[in-house]
């Protein structure tokens, strides 16, 4: 799946006279390749894959490259001297890429600087923009920034490839109805080399089966791979995500039931929320602070939270059972209730769209979720002076009835706001005292999940 907005970005970026500096980072499987190999498509360029290695065999290995390349003689003395080799074929702007930069560049050596002699027209003469790349979250947002002090000065624009939202699941599966592109949403979330595995000509049941329950899955070992991709004590990483998966979502709940301390839980949950894989999640502000929840964490990645709330707990079954025995058995009975949230992030999506395109009342700054201590205002949408859209969402029970109205009413109520609109967003139907009341006020809005 292509990330068109990132593309586009590139490509102002080379079209412009400097020599330029970039960066761009996305975790595993974010299909940084398909971006780069569509980016440099008719264009020159050098490619370079970064290895695992000492500074002296990194440098071996792309000066080895270049020579070949340029047809020159190859001679292990620095990286200023190989980038000295550097040719345009038709001399147009040089795209020199370091893929999967997180090792080629380090505080022992002086890659970096060479490359900032490179952009500063030192060692070539012509027009080039160079391109870091790494498949590191952690490295992209911190790391670079902690062994090169100077890094964001220099670069000039870093590019994050972020996942792929619902309406792109949307248009992935063209085949689905939108109940199992919520599903698919849901529990594998928007990474690109998920969703290009994922067979949208088969059911929700037997794409779970095939590619996670099966021990051939491409999802198998997914989860905890990608988190020991750049964790280390993945036990104790294990013990929280299945802690907060399970329900333990405040600090004192994950220190009761891991029987961590508080300062060993906080730095483990700020490493997982440097690699996106957690959140603390905080209400949407209102004058009804003293009602909110506080403290809040969720797992975030969708695939992850999937694997910690549904398998992990039922391991030892994942071995003993067929992969249709485990999803009758441990997914079906609960996955309308996790898919909830998940829900709720779609019709955030929807409302965000609505707003884009001036289809709303009022034009919104911002939207939240507000999380009360006894109810919950799923959508709340504001704008510069304070008027508010709300909504609610059912994605699990069969009718979405009068009373959901009314606790969202209570909700508004201990929030301490009022609603210019009031969306009801139900995946399946809405009673007819509901159908009535948005008839007789047009400020109450029936989105019913074929709209979405």
């Amino acid at each position: 799946m292509t990330h068109t907005t990132e593309l586009k970005k590139l490509e102002a970026i080379y079209q412009s006279s400097n020599n330029n500096f970039v960066l761009v980072y996305g975790r595993k499987g974010c299909d940084k390749e398909g971006l780069l190999d569509e980016f440099t498509t008719g264009k020159s360029y050098f490619y370079y894959r970064s290895r695992q290695c000492s500074d002296a065999k990194q440098l071996h290995y792309l000066n080895q490259q270049i020579s070949e390349t340029y047809d020159m003689n190859a001679s292990d003395v620095s990286f200023e001297d190989s980038f000295k080799k550097f040719r345009s074929k038709d001399g147009s702007k040089l795209i020199f890429i370091i893929d999967e930069a997180q090792y080629a560049i380090k505080k022992t050596n002086d890659l970096f600087e060479s490359l900032v002699s490179l952009k500063n027209k030192k060692l070539y003469p012509g027009k080039v923009m160079i391109v870091l790349v790494s498949s590191s979250i952690v490295w992209g947002k911190n790391t670079l920034n902690e062994i090169i002090p100077n890094a964001n000065n220099v670069i000039d624009e870093s590019i994050k490839l972020e996942n792929h939202s619902f309406l792109d699941v949307v248009r992935a599966f063209p085949s689905y109805s939108v109940a199992q592109c919520v599903s698919t949403y849901g529990i594998i979330g928007g990474v690109s080399e998920y969703l290009d595995r994922w067979n949208g000509k088969k059911s929700i049941k037997a794409n779970v089966c095939e590619n996670i329950l099966s021990p051939s899955g491409f999802l198998y070992s997914e989860a905890e791979g990608y988190i020991s991709s750049e964790l280390r004590e993945l036990s104790c990483y294990d013990t929280i995500l299945g802690s907060i998966a399970s329900g333990n979502e405040k600090l004192n709940d994950l220190f009761e039931d891991t029987g961590y301390s508080r300062a060993k839980i906080s730095v483990y949950m700020k490493n997982l929320a440097e690699f996106d894989v957690i959140d603390k999640i905080i209400s949407f502000e209102t004058g009804g602070w003293d009602n909110t929840k506080k403290g809040i964490y969720r797992i975030v990645d969708p695939y992850i939270n999937f694997w910690f709330t549904f398998i992990y707990p039922h391991l030892s079954e994942l071995v003993s059972y067929t992969p249709e025995r485990f999803y009758d058995t441990f997914i079906e009975p609960k996955l309308d209730e996790y898919l909830q949230n998940y829900f709720v992030n779609v019709c955030s999506e929807y409302l965000h769209l609505l707003n884009m395109v001036g289809q709303l009342p009022i034009k919104l700054t911002k939207i939240g979720t507000w999380l009360g201590k006894e109810g919950t205002i799923d959508v709340i949408g504001q704008s510069n002076n304070r008027e508010n859209v709300v909504g609610i969402c059912n994605w699990k029970e069969k009718t979405m009835a009068y009373d959901s109205y009314e606790k969202l009413l209570e909700s508004m109520k201990q929030a301490r706001i009022t609603a210019n609109t009031i969306f009801l967003f139900s995946a399946t139907r809405f009673d007819n005292k509901l159908i009535e009341l948005s008839k007789e006020n047009k400020s109450i809005v029936l989105v019913d999940m074929t709209e979405l």
